[in-house]
């Protein structure tokens, strides 16, 4: 299982980024996919999930009305759509995929948010 998230960098107050994450080495239709983040000196925390289909989706209340999960599953690419972006949304983010009971991780990108 590999996991690669790309589409990180610094943006204003305001602005806008869209994170994307590409898979392989699974059967990514099949499973959820989440979205966590990581901000300095704090502990990882849970952003988003996206249902098997792209159907079913959750976000942490913090983003709720700003960021949008979305997937396609003919690229094996997971997204996280992030508007009116925050300084305190500044953090590495990362996808994670759940395989087998197993959790991967991808190695995340970073996301400043500052003017």
């Amino acid at each position: 299982v590999q996991l690669v998230e790309s589409g990180g960098g610094l943006v204003e107050p305001g602005g806008s980024l869209r994170l994307s994450c590409a898979a392989s080495g699974f059967s990514f239709a099949n499973y959820y996919m989440r979205w966590y983040r990581q901000a300095p000196g704090k502990e990882r925390e849970w952003v988003a999930v996206i249902g098997s289909a792209g159907s079913n989706t959750n976000y942490v209340d913090s983003v709720k009305g700003r960021f949008t999960i979305s997937r396609d599953n003919a690229k094996n690419t997971v997204y996280l759509q992030m508007n009116s972006l925050k300084p305190d949304d500044t953090a590495v983010y990362y996808c994670k995929a759940s395989v087998y009971g197993r959790e991967y991780w991808g190695k995340g990108t970073l996301v400043t948010v500052s003017s």
